[in-house]
């Protein structure tokens, strides 16, 4: 579309000036995208699990949710990927994490023993996993240093 404006200027410039609106719509967009693309964004607080190793990686985890642990697994996630598995801003400074590979094998050594399952669960406490039909995994402490964002990453073992 192209537009006349007529205006009045000082000396010989007055007259009808004509330009293309539709060219100056995306000039200004060319302009702007940079400043909007380098804008600060709003932090997307979670914990994330980066998995590298050459084999999928099941993951658990474990955290305190008011005054009791609470593990929940699984998380299947592929070589070379990551998976958000704490989605929220991390309300506890120490989280847990438990990951084997495909057979079963450990991927991280770790000294704490909580409860697990063969499939998806949520579990609420850490005793008595056997009695409450739970199996028992070693996992990782994993200190965020009270951060509201932490990246774990999984490598192979030497």
């Amino acid at each position: 579309m192209i537009d006349q404006i007529r205006y009045g200027g000082c000396g010989k410039s007055k007259g009808i000036h004509r330009f293309n609106l539709g060219m100056t719509s995306w000039f200004v967009v060319f302009l702007t995208a940079p400043l909007l693309l380098a804008a600060p964004r709003a932090a997307q607080a979670a914990f994330t699990v980066c998995n590298q190793t050459a084999d999928v990686a099941n993951v658990a985890i474990g955290e305190q949710v008011g005054g009791d642990m609470r593990t929940e697994g699984w998380w299947a996630i592929a070589a070379n990927r990551c998976a958000d598995v704490i989605k929220s801003k991390l309300s506890n400074r120490y989280i847990y994490v438990h990951a084997i590979d495909v057979q079963g094998r450990p991927i991280l050594d770790g000294a704490v023993t909580l409860c697990v399952d063969t499939k998806k669960f949520q579990i609420t406490g850490k005793d008595a996993c056997w009695q409450r039909n739970h199996l028992r995994g070693v996992f990782k402490e994993v200190d965020t240093q009270s951060s509201d964002n932490w990246t774990l990453f999984l490598t192979d073992r030497p």
